[in-house]
């Protein structure tokens, strides 16, 4: 199977050489330092780089070819999405992460979210010098962006075993925790290309749409791939209190929904384990695949208001890559 980053013609060891300078540069942390050297780890331990490669394909919808500018922005984008998945893993109490013990087990609470936290900090430093007034949208990918995924991951800790979210409230997290980031990715790509700002705006609603779906497929998957491919059981966030979409569709159904509203943090995995087994017996499962598909729908007609560049064929790469997502 073709890689994104080669479908897309991007090479993949210039966006990790990028990130990596990030880290190598910064004057205030020697190379040799702990905290360098557990970020570099983090960043040689894989992972297909697809909010970076969503900033240079924004890049060619603008007549700009600043390359150092654009993989600087790719590079602040993937060190964002890079720390909240270590915050993600600590919030979440995950022991993996891409299938290896995730950076809180391997260093500690502590230590893992001063890793954490100096991959925000060092974002703003960066981009800062692209801050002056018209390029503003550079500042906002490091300020915007890393306040709504906060927002998102305090919206998912609110509603833990909260059966009465509402889908409006689901779609609002999934947009805040995960679509954003990918909306500003393409935007951000786009205005330090030169693109108009119509052009950039299409770009975020295509990227928010993207994302949302994105979020949609990856809920289906925790109750439909196996738990070796997960690294862990089936319906894994339902056990942690987290409703999902597939859960939300579940609740209507009259047999299941006392059932499912029985589980709390001390029920028996045994009995979250037959409520499993029943949501994805149940319709909820497609239901769900339904809404994705509606937002992946209204995402191939935004690629068809943007036709007249020739860069809207990395759109159909991307729409491809997330509709078929299986890992």
């Amino acid at each position: 199977m073709t890689r994104l980053d080669e479908e897309l013609g991007i090479s993949l060891r210039s966006v990790d050489r990028a990130i990596e300078n990030m880290v190598r540069f910064d004057k205030d942390i020697p190379r040799s330092s702990p905290l360098a050297q557990h970020i570099l780890q983090l960043i040689h331990s894989g992972g297909k780089r697809v909010r970076p490669l969503m900033v240079i394909v924004g890049s060619r919808f603008g007549p700009s070819k600043d390359e150092k500018k654009t993989m600087r922005l790719a590079a602040a984008a993937e060190f964002i999405h890079a720390a909240s998945l270590i915050h993600d893993d600590i919030i979440d109490d995950s022991p993996l992460r891409r299938g290896e013990p995730a950076l809180h087990v391997k260093l500690g609470v502590h230590e893992a979210l001063h890793v954490g936290n100096y991959m925000s900090a060092r974002v703003v430093e960066l981009i800062s010098e692209y801050s002056a007034e018209r390029e503003r949208f550079a500042y906002d990918l490091s300020s915007l962006v890393t306040t709504q995924l906060c927002l998102g991951e305090y919206q998912q800790l609110s509603h833990l075993y909260d059966y009465d979210v509402h889908i409006e409230e689901y779609l609002e997290k999934s947009r805040n925790k995960t679509a954003q980031l990918m909306a500003s990715c393409l935007k951000i790509g786009a205005l330090a290309g030169g693109a108009e700002e119509n052009t950039a705006d299409l770009l975020y609603s295509f990227g928010e749409k993207l994302g949302i779906a994105f979020q949609i497929r990856d809920d289906i998957l925790d109750f439909t791939q196996s738990a070796q491919k997960l690294g862990k059981p089936a319906g894994s966030d339902l056990r942690k209190g987290q409703v999902t979409l597939p859960v939300l569709f579940a609740l209507e159904v009259d047999e299941l929904a006392p059932r499912i509203q029985s589980i709390g943090p001390d029920t028996p995995p045994e009995r979250v384990d037959a409520v499993v087994a029943s949501i994805q017996q149940s319709d909820a499962l497609r239901q769900s695949e339904l809404v994705s598909e509606q937002y992946l729908d209204e995402a191939r007609e935004l690629i068809r208001q943007l036709e007249s560049y020739p860069a809207h064929q990395d759109l159909n790469v991307l729409l491809n890559y997330f509709s078929g997502r299986d890992n």
